[in-house]
């Protein structure tokens, strides 16, 4: 009588695993779909890319980091001599240790102004796919 209380027991076992591991699955299934339909047409969430706008005046990548006070004014001031009228975005260390501002320029174009740790320019990058 002991061995079919077990077996039973098992049985029960495996079944309500099932169950639990249907409903797991059910669940995933259904956020992933409820997802999808939120999503307009024609977006894609691959490659983790999202087409939220992005924060311009926040630091875009780990290594680089917003710069305040007198090394922000300096390197604005920068910038501006190199770009006058232009709309800086933000100014931050650069992956490589100097500075850099973020920078729209008077005619609409996207510019990154590279700096020195004396706040000389040494360069600039255009964003690329923009005017």
């Amino acid at each position: 009588m002991d061995q079919n209380k077990r077996r039973w027991a098992m049985i029960g076992g495996a079944a309500a695993a099932g169950v639990l591991i249907g409903g797991l699955v059910f669940g995933t299934v259904a956020t992933a779909s409820a997802q999808e339909a939120q999503q307009p047409s024609g977006t894609s969430q691959q490659s983790g890319q999202n087409k939220q706008p992005r924060d311009e005046s926040q630091s875009q990548r780990p290594d680089e980091h917003l710069l305040t006070g007198t090394d922000a004014d300096k390197a604005r001031a920068a910038a501006l001599a190199k770009y006058p009228g232009a709309t800086i975005q933000r100014v931050e260390t650069d992956s490589d240790g100097v500075y850099e501002a973020h920078l729209t320029t008077a005619d609409g174009k996207r510019v990154t102004v590279e700096m020195d740790k004396n706040f000389v320019v040494t360069g600039e990058e255009q964003a690329p796919g923009h005017k």
